[in-house]
C-alpha cells in the first residue's frame, strides 16, 4: 500500500478526507498538530477519528504559535466574533497555519518514504481564509518538490485537497457514504473541553448549514441548545 500523511484536525472536513485517502487504497499516517488553539477538544476528537478509521500511526505534534501568531484562535484577549460579523478575512485566522502543518506533513512524508498528502480544506463554503485556495495548494506542492532530496531526484510529491470545490452538504453526503460518524468531529472555534459548541462562530454556521442543506440531522453537541 502507498503511504499517504493526511493532516487531522479533528474536524468534519479532515475527517472526511482522511476516509477519501483511505477510500483511495492509501496506508494513512494522521498527523495532528496542537498549536494551544483554544479549541483543543478538537485534538481529541482527532484521536477518535484516527482510531475508528485505523491509521497506520498518528503523530501529535506540539507547537506554540501563541508566541507568532496573534488570532482569536490563539489569543485569548481576542474574542471569536459572531458569525457575520467579521468582513473580511476573519480574526479566527491563524497566520501562517496551513503552511506550517503542511510543511510538518512534508518532512514526515519524506521520512516515510511517502509521496502523497491529503488536506481538508475547502474554498467553497469556508470562513475566507487565504490558505484554502486551490493556487496555495499548487504553489505550495510546487514548492515541496523543489525544496526535498526526494522532490529533486524526480519522487514527486502530491498534495491531495480532495474537498477544495466541494460545498459543505457534498461534503457531508461523501462522508455518510463512507461511514463516518460526524458526531465524533469537533468543528467550533471555541468549543468546551468536552467538545460542545458554541453555536456561533463561523464553523459553527457553516457545519450547521451543511446539515441542513444535505437534509441529514445535525449530530453537534451545542452548548445551548437554542444555538443548535
Amino acid at each position: 500500500m502507498k503511504k499517504a500523511v493526511v493532516l487531522l484536525s479533528g474536524g468534519l472536513d479532515s475527517a472526511t478526507t482522511l476516509a477519501i485517502a483511505k477510500e483511495n487504497g492509501f496506508a494513512c499516517y494522521a498527523l495532528s498538530v496542537d498549536y494551544s488553539q483554544r479549541h483543543a477538544a478538537e485534538l481529541t476528537a482527532a484521536m477518535r477519528i484516527g482510531q475508528s478509521l485505523q491509521v497506520h500511526d498518528h503523530q501529535f505534534l506540539k507547537l506554540d504559535l501563541t508566541v507568532l501568531a496573534s488570532s482569536a484562535l490563539t489569543d485569548p484577549s481576542v474574542t471569536v466574533p459572531i458569525h457575520g460579523t467579521s468582513p473580511g478575512i476573519p480574526v479566527t485566522y491563524v497566520p501562517a497555519r496551513n503552511t506550517i502543518m503542511l510543511s510538518l506533513a512534508l518532512a514526515w512524508a519524506e521520512v516515510l518514504g511517502s509521496q502523497d498528502i491529503f488536506i481538508g480544506v475547502t474554498a467553497v463554503d469556508y470562513s475566507g481564509y487565504p490558505d484554502c485556495r486551490l493556487d496555495y495548494i499548487d504553489a505550495f506542492e510546487k514548492m515541496a518538490n523543489l525544496a526535498t532530496k526526494a522532490g529533486r531526484e524526480s519522487n514527486l510529491l502530491k498534495v491531495h485537497a480532495p474537498l477544495i470545490n466541494l460545498p459543505k452538504h457534498d461534503i457531508i453526503h461523501r462522508g455518510i457514504g463512507l461511514g463516518i460518524d460526524y458526531s465524533m468531529t469537533v468543528s467550533c472555534y471555541q468549543a468546551d473541553e468536552s467538545g460542545w459548541a458554541c453555536g456561533q462562530c463561523d464553523a459553527c454556521h457553516i457545519r450547521r448549514a451543511g446539515f441542513a442543506a444535505a437534509n441529514i440531522p445535525d449530530p453537534t453537541h451545542y452548548q445551548n441548545k437554542q444555538a443548535g
